[in-house]
């Protein structure tokens, strides 16, 4: 074909895709739609924002267009909610209208289905509600705020403070010893096993978790999210998630090798036995979301979920500690007078320790983990704070903006954990405190993750003294990984009390 004939082709082309793209983004110029800046044709908005660090991007954009936001990424609409108000009306207010998720294209390379959604991305419906149901009464049944669970996570917080005492008060990461610990509480509660923390499939399974978080972000995911078209190009898909693919492919060993020692007439002992009875009552039902493909999608979700988020507030927590050795001094003074230096914390001890219960809570705001929660999805035309949002508009919570609104914090920007106190020293939680989000999606894990939280940190505290090795510059810096915040790597000494 000559050169002649192919420019007609591509003004063609050309003139296809804009028209395209004019349709998708028609309501941009309805009545009281979000404000936001121009979007290109074809790509939209996306090079308007910066994906390895999404919540930068978005905290400028506010600044120029308000709480409420627009934006097109590709054909995708997208809008931006931003300070305690608007979040609150979209999914408290508004809850049952932005409940639903957005479908994420190039999940579905990893097996991600109608009948297999798991629970954190799962479109809002009756398999999300059947899912939802069955992991919140599991886990309760099988000792969430019970002492039965609080006992496995004591037990562990001592073998964590044993792999702490091997340095012999010499500098080391602490964040791999969380992970591992952290890992082996959640290890519990879906397959019923522990693992040492030498087990080298252990540390491979860690190693997989971490990339793949890494492969979870970047503007390339976000291109083959918007134009799922681009996942038809052989190899794609299977590069950019080669770590996630390898970590389900792990996962599937073990739930195959714990499916071998199911007994049906014997009480669940966790909770992939539990799905696998669900499984049994479900053969008859084709409706049902009880089924293999599913079993997997959940435990992944609840390691990934559970793993990572809990671990990397510990290791906020205990960076936190050695910046600020006054109230490191101050928690384990309370510690000290309430709990003593040799019974294992309890939650019951919670009650009678104010500052330390203020302290945790401090660093779950201050260190704003997942800043821009999970995406949620309109699933019918609704208002918020003024503007009108249609329905199938892909939102993002910025929980960042929440939790250090200067109009509901006196010191948003610093470690303060007064914030958590009233006058009388007593803890007081004020209603901007949402780092598990809110509304019908809110993490079902919060219970399990404040458990962890505090006895894992009160653990730490009762038995060692951490400060910055000598010689070594104070670490502040904190980056950005797929929807993670987490402290830029740092040592510490733990210095038996």
């Amino acid at each position: 074909m000559g050169l002649d004939a192919l420019v007609p082709l591509a003004m063609t082309v050309a003139i296809f895709l804009l028209l395209v793209d004019l349709m998708h983004r028609r309501q941009r110029w309805a009545a009281r739609y979000p404000p936001g800046p121009m979007p290109l044709p074809g790509l939209g908005n996306l090079l308007h924002v910066d994906f390895q660090n999404t919540p930068n991007s978005f905290n400028q954009l506010r600044r120029r267009f308000g709480d409420v936001f627009s934006l097109q990424l590709a054909w995708t609409p997208v809008v931006v909610l931003n300070g305690l108000e608007a979040v609150r009306e979209a999914l408290v207010t508004r809850g049952e209208d932005t409940a639903d998720r957005p479908p994420v294209p190039i999940y579905q390379v990893l097996g991600y289905g109608p009948r297999s959604q798991g629970v954190f991305l799962a479109r809002y419906g009756p398999a999300w509600r059947e899912q939802r149901r069955f992991s919140v009464s599991t886990l309760r049944n099988l000792g969430l705020g019970k002492k039965s669970l609080e006992q496995w996570v004591t037990e562990e917080a001592a073998c964590l403070c044993a792999a702490f005492a091997n340095y012999a008060g010499c500098p080391f990461r602490p964040n791999g010893l969380l992970d591992k610990a952290v890992t082996n509480v959640i290890a519990s509660l879906t397959c019923g096993r522990r693992f040492e923390y030498d087990d080298p499939r252990f540390l491979r399974l860690l190693d997989l978790v971490q990339k793949a978080l890494e492969e979870g972000s970047g503007f390339l995911l976000e291109v083959l999210n918007a134009i799922p078209d681009l996942l038809r190009i052989p190899g794609v898909a299977g590069k950019v998630l080669r770590s996630q693919k390898a970590f389900l492919a792990q996962l599937d060993e073990l739930l195959n090798e714990h499916r071998m020692t199911w007994d049906p007439a014997q009480p669940p002992r966790d909770l992939t036995d539990a799905f696998l009875a669900e499984m049994e009552k479900a053969k008859e039902n084709p409706e049902s979301s009880f089924n293999d493909e599913n079993l997997r999608m959940v435990v992944a979700d609840l390691f990934l979920a559970g793993m990572v988020t809990t671990s990397t507030t510990l290791a906020w927590g205990l960076l936190l500690m050695i910046l600020h050795p006054d109230v490191q001094r101050r928690v384990q003074q309370e510690i000290d007078d309430v709990i003593g230096g040799v019974r294992r914390p309890e939650m019951g001890d919670q009650t009678r320790m104010p500052y330390t219960t203020a302290v945790t809570h401090e660093v779950q705001r201050f260190g704003d983990i997942v800043p821009l929660g999970v995406t949620h999805m309109t699933s019918h035309d609704i208002e918020v704070q003024g503007f009108l949002i249609p329905k199938g508009t892909t939102l993002f919570t910025n929980l960042s903006s929440v939790l250090k609104d200067e109009a509901n914090w006196e010191k948003p920007f610093r470690f303060h954990p007064e914030h958590f106190l009233d006058a009388q020293g007593n803890f007081v939680k004020p209603e901007a405190f949402l780092p598990f989000s809110a509304g019908r999606r809110a993490c079902l894990g919060e219970p399990l993750a404040r458990m962890e939280l505090f006895l894992f940190f009160t653990c730490l505290l009762q038995r060692f003294s951490f400060s910055v090795p000598a010689g070594q510059p104070q670490p502040s810096h904190s980056h950005f990984v797929a929807f993670l915040v987490t402290p830029s790597p740092y040592q510490l000494c733990a210095v038996p009390r």
